[in-house]
């Protein structure tokens, strides 16, 4: 049997069944409200960050001292203290807390560091950084985020991070060599430009892989030589730029298709292949499972614990029409409190093409003590969609669920214009 450690956490508080956009507080309300965030990001550090396996005691202060909200549009403001990704225009996103926190800390940053970031965004990654570095050199390839970013940068006088437009794939020479580097997108492989201003030494953090299948790896300039040390399966936005030109394998929207669904790949570097964000997940030996000789586990004794997994594929809704969700599911003992987003399920989210959430489906609520039992569900595909996230655990109940066989298909397609 294999079990997670030290895991990521995307609590389904989470699962995108609500969304409300909150106004801008009025003046008399701008003490309260930060108030309120101030407890929010005390919250996220306790039951989030910290039980996800976060240790540096800087790192955890930076984290609940940086105002997350600020980085963030206003109509996803309420949700700065989710532990998710959410998008910040331009077709990008801003990393989830705990995302940000596992960079920073494997980063091994000192006080002593110059650090180069690739993929500035809304700043918040340099905004964690700045504390616990010399200086921050962010690049950004989107001039008009760059622009926006650099100006909320300067309102809240970050004195020690410096930005500039331009294609991160080719660094900033101008500054090089710098002590750590610090990359919040993903290539296909490492750019060498990269490799080239990193010290001797020094230490490089980035996601690497395909669209939808990364890695995110540690690597030690050793003697001139880049020497990797996994982490763990992630997902981020794409680099653009250089590295997109040189990329060999595109996703395929029309023809969505998951990844080690039945879970019969042997773990890899302390995970569950082809799937991410892992929490109280295990792989667990099964005569009895559908589809195999072993399914992932969930097991929680807290009502509240976060506990699930996922995977995204691309999946574009002007060309697919519909698809078919399914899976098999055991239960044993599953308890639930009130809350309805907090019980098992498997879901299907989809997102357009700037990474927006459009909508879900779901197979669920899976309750009490169940044999093993076949699911499934055709669902129609949102014409806005261009990627979809299957989620599955037990999402804040109690005792033990089983998964095996999570597969979408494709059942109708949209006609060609």
């Amino acid at each position: 049997m294999f079990k997670t450690t030290h895991s990521t956490i995307v609590f389904l508080a989470a699962i995108l069944f609500v969304f409300e956009v909150v106004p801008r507080p009025l003046v008399g309300e701008e003490k309260s409200s930060e108030a309120s965030f101030a407890e929010k990001r005390r919250q996220l550090v306790e039951r989030v960050i910290k039980p996800g396996g976060i240790r540096s005691e800087a790192v955890l202060k930076s984290i609940l001292e940086t105002r997350r909200h600020l980085f963030v549009p206003e109509n996803v403001r309420d949700q700065a203290y989710l532990d998710r990704s959410l998008p910040i225009g331009e077709h990008q996103t801003i990393s989830s807390p705990f995302i940000v926190a596992l960079m920073t800390e494997i980063l091994e940053t000192t006080a002593t560091d110059r650090v180069l970031e690739i993929g500035t965004g809304s700043g918040y990654q340099a905004a964690v950084l700045s504390p616990l570095v010399e200086s921050v050199y962010t690049i950004e390839i989107v001039a008009e985020l760059q622009t926006r970013t650099t100006a909320l940068l300067n309102h809240l006088e970050y004195k020690n991070i410096f930005t500039r437009t331009g294609d991160g794939y080719l660094g900033w020479s101008e500054h090089a060599p710098f002590d750590k580097i610090i990359v919040t997108c993903s290539p296909d492989k490492i750019p060498q430009p990269l490799v080239d201003q990193l010290k001797d030494g020094g230490v490089m953090v980035i996601p690497v892989g395909e669209r939808y299948q990364q890695m995110l790896r540690r690597f030690r300039k050793t003697d001139g030589k880049m020497v990797s040390e996994y982490q763990r399966p992630t997902l981020f936005v794409p680099m653009t730029g250089a590295a997109e030109s040189q990329r060999k394998v595109l996703p395929d929207g029309s023809n969505p298709k998951l990844l080690n669904g039945d879970f019969e790949e042997k773990a890899s570097e302390n995970f569950i292949p082809q799937w991410y964000y892992e929490f109280g997940t295990e792989l667990a030996k099964d005569p009895t499972a559908p589809k195999g000789e072993q399914a992932v586990q969930f097991h929680s004794e807290k009502l509240g614990s976060p506990s699930m997994l996922l995977q995204a594929v691309p999946l574009d809704g002007r060309v697919v029409g519909k698809v078919e969700l399914s899976g098999h599911v055991f239960t044993t003992g599953v308890k639930v409190n009130t809350k309805f987003e907090e019980q098992p399920f498997i879901v299907l989210q989809f997102f357009d093409e700037n990474r927006n959430w459009l909508s879900y489906q779901w197979l669920g609520p899976f309750v009490g003590n169940t044999p093993w039992k076949h699911v499934k569900r055709e669902i129609m595909v949102p014409v806005e969609a261009r990627e979809g996230i299957v989620m599955i655990g037990l999402f804040g109940a109690v005792g033990t669920a089983r998964f095996d066989g999570i597969d979408v298909q494709v059942v109708e397609r949209r006609p060609i214009p």
